[in-house]
């Protein structure tokens, strides 16, 4: 699989979600969103990445970060609102693949497995204006994978030898009390194709590990001048994957509404419901199990 046009360096609001208003006019996009532009950053490196089939390790523990990292740059925000980022990871397909050595290439094995439970992973500095969104690059450096079904960590749970597309979504905090009767005008949507990759819990081909070690800063120590030497994948995926952190959990009793401010919270529970992210019986009632980037616990 590749994708086979070039991707523009810079993508505007794309719809997530069909318009299902009678009122066509309630569906135009609110222009604080509606003019907003993405650039992902490091393209040509995602571009590299993709030629070969992007992989991305996947561990129980859900203890590696993503590489490459999933950085933007974002313009023609309105300075003085405020913005939520957040980003999901949904199915390219619904096939299973494995790789095949002789030939070099992935191949469809069957039936993709049932889909895992939905989450997003939110910017830690969600919520902000888009004056300070736009001043510099927005890296998603601290979402990491998992593959086990049964996380409580707050890791995007993903099926292994299964291809995903990354998710950007900007969400409008819209101030005014009736902003959850459109939610859809509230928040756009970008993806690049090139970021697409498939979920392994080991690396498949070796140009993928060879590439992480030369563009990865973590991984200096495996490089080597001889370009035909590559190490064997299972004994360098912590380095060549990310950097190892410490383990962030939430403090007892802290769900998603509690980690935004209340303007925003019941805005955000809205959009998640409206992906599919979330369900949400009841607004007056809200108290999902928290999804959000991590408070580190003090000691």
């Amino acid at each position: 699989y590749k994708h086979q046009l070039p991707c523009p360096l810079s993508q505007t609001c794309t719809p997530a979600l069909p318009c299902v208003s009678e009122d066509i006019g309630t569906c135009a996009k609110a222009p604080q969103v509606a003019r907003v532009k993405v650039q992902l950053e490091t393209y040509s490196l995602w571009q590299q990445f993709d030629q070969l089939g992007t992989e991305m390790i996947v561990t129980k523990a859900g203890r590696l970060r993503m590489f490459p990292t999933f950085q933007v740059h974002i313009s023609d925000m309105d300075p003085t609102a405020e913005y939520v980022l957040l980003m999901d990871f949904i199915p390219v397909d619904d096939k299973r693949y494995r790789y095949a050595f002789h030939s070099s290439s992935w191949l469809v094995t069957g039936r993709g497995d049932a889909a895992v439970p939905g989450r997003v992973h939110f910017h830690p500095d969600s919520p902000a204006r888009g004056s300070q969104w736009m001043k510099q690059t927005v890296s998603f450096d601290r979402l990491k994978l998992t593959n086990n079904l049964l996380d409580d960590n707050g890791h995007i749970i993903l099926n292994s030898m299964h291809r995903y597309q990354p998710r950007l979504h900007v969400v409008l905090v819209d101030p005014r009390t009736d902003g959850q009767l459109s939610p859809h005008r509230n928040f756009c949507t970008f993806f690049f194709p090139e970021t697409r990759f498939i979920a392994v819990t080991a690396y498949q081909n070796h140009r993928i590990t060879q590439l992480k070690i030369a563009s990865n800063p973590f991984a200096k120590g495996f490089r080597t001048t001889d370009s035909d030497t590559w190490y064997h994948h299972t004994t360098i995926q912590t380095l060549i994957t990310g950097t190892i952190t410490p383990s962030y959990r939430l403090k007892s009793g802290t769900n998603c509404a509690e980690l935004v401010r209340p303007s925003s919270s019941r805005m955000i529970l809205v959009f998640l419901s409206g992906i599919g992210r979330l369900e949400v019986p009841e607004l007056g009632s809200l108290n999902p199990p928290c999804y959000c980037p991590h408070e580190k616990e003090n000691p």
